[in-house]
């Protein structure tokens, strides 16, 4: 009898061993979920509504679960749409929570900004497709649990590549004053901001040797397709689907600080290459990195909607599209500004709320913000983070417009007329880069000074 109990304290202390090393472990699961669109659907990313018909590659909502071995845990999701506002969001973060038992505070979902998808906003002429809107919280959530359900111990490995070809800054000076957006360049004098070329790669490596998941991020507007007219996820998602297709598991790319970069020059079969290769390259030069633990958090924070003279304002776009675009086509868009700032006007100096959050998995931290972020502000967070490693996502489960640093906002230009796309007053992004600076600091345990 002795020898019996003998024997089952011993397997007892084997199982919950063996229990505590499995609790231990890194652990990742990645799935995706297709996005169902056709061609009857106002697509967003235009002035005015507009259609496409046909498709290439797929528009996916993509996810990826991370459990640290100190049990904590957190949920990316990047969707193929414009952008998404926290209606949706906040229903469908919260699902997720409930559904896979992980903080609200540690969902994150962003929307990759591809100009060739279904609206998800309502803006430039054209109100969201309630539908499909709807239809992007609810695939979030079922990639999501997929994500979960596949959970296994995994290496994780990073790299920061570079990708400097892809975008620059749009945000050009022209000879008459103004801010370049659409039309000739041939009158450009200088950049009037920076361009970020970091290229951040994080592989979940699963102990087979092949990839789980694999997150990529960086800093040009989603516009771009190699097949013409179509709906895409664009050049940036074509990348992923491609990589996916030659090396497995699921590529998720998650949209950096773009508000004010484009790519001017390259067709999106170029951009797509460049793109791919250079993932691809960072990827194969990926090291392990440590992962102690896993850790989020958000934060709510009160922003305003400007006042604005719509006399000014109006000027500003007349005198541009006047110039720059040919008729008819500046009226059609002059009187699409007008419309919008007539929506707008009696918001004036309203509360807008919204969300700022900052994630971590061992040593690199991953900051999302609500709107288009200008390349300057991401830089600025980047700068100030305690993680020597942090890169922004923006569009990330909110949509409060374009969000302009102060010296850009005095500039004017396009992304900072008043309308459906741009509406925060001035000093918002300065304000989401100290809210985004203290969740970062109150995550590594640093004591924030006085700034």
């Amino acid at each position: 009898m002795g020898q019996a109990k003998c024997w089952v304290l011993f397997a007892l202390a084997a199982w919950f061993a063996s229990g505590q090393a499995r609790a231990g472990e890194l652990k990742a699961g990645a799935a995706r979920a297709v996005l169902e669109a056709t061609d009857a659907m106002v697509i967003g990313g235009g002035i005015g509504p507009g259609h496409l018909n046909g498709q290439e590659g797929e528009l996916r909502a993509s996810a990826v679960v991370i459990e640290g071995p100190d049990g904590g845990k957190a949920c990316l999701v990047a969707c193929d749409v414009l952008m998404i506002e926290r209606d949706v969001l906040d229903a469908a973060a919260r699902q997720i929570a409930e559904k896979i038992g992980v903080p609200f505070d540690a969902v994150l979902i962003n929307a990759t900004h591809t100009h060739h998808a279904p609206t998800t906003c309502t803006i430039h002429g054209y109100e969201r497709e309630e539908a499909f809107t709807r239809q992007v919280g609810e695939k979030a959530v079922e990639a999501a649990v997929a994500a979960n359900a596949r959970l296994a111990p995994v290496t994780f490995k990073f790299r920061l590549g570079e990708e400097s070809s892809v975008g620059r800054n749009s945000r050009l000076l022209l000879a008459d004053g103004t801010i370049y957006w659409v039309g000739a360049l041939a009158d450009a004098v200088r950049p009037t901001g920076p361009f970020d070329p970091e290229l951040p790669v994080l592989e979940f490596l699963r102990k087979d040797g092949k990839p789980e998941a694999v997150l990529f991020n960086h800093s040009t507007h989603t516009i771009g397709t190699v097949n013409g007219a179509v709906r895409s996820p664009g050049f940036y998602g074509l990348a992923a689907q491609e990589l996916e297709k030659e090396r497995g598991g699921t590529f998720l790319f998650f949209e950096g600080a773009s508000g004010s970069t484009h790519n001017l020059e390259l067709k999106a079969a170029e951009a797509l290459t460049r793109i791919k290769t250079a993932v691809a390259d960072t990827l194969d030069q990926a090291t392990e990195r440590p992962v102690a633990r896993v850790s989020a958090k958000r934060k709510e924070i009160t922003l305003h909607v400007r006042t604005f003279d719509e006399a000014k304002d109006d000027a500003a776009v007349v005198a541009y599209c006047t110039k720059r675009q040919p008729a008819p086509f500046h009226e059609k868009t002059i009187n699409i500004f007008r419309e919008m700032r007539k929506r707008l006007a009696p918001q004036q100096g309203q509360e807008r709320k919204t969300w700022v959050q900052a994630v971590v998995v061992g040593d690199v931290a991953m900051v999302g913000v609500p709107g288009e972020f200008f390349t300057h502000l991401g830089r600025e967070i980047k700068l100030r983070s305690p993680y020597r490693d942090t890169f922004v996502f923006e569009l990330a489960n909110d949509y409060v417009g374009y969000i302009p640093d102060a010296r850009a906002f005095d500039r004017g230009g396009y992304q900072v007329w008043t309308g459906l796309h741009s509406f925060l007053e001035k000093g918002s992004g300065e304000k989401i880069v100290e809210t985004a600076v203290e969740l970062l600091d109150e995550l590594h345990g640093t004591p924030s000074p006085t700034r």
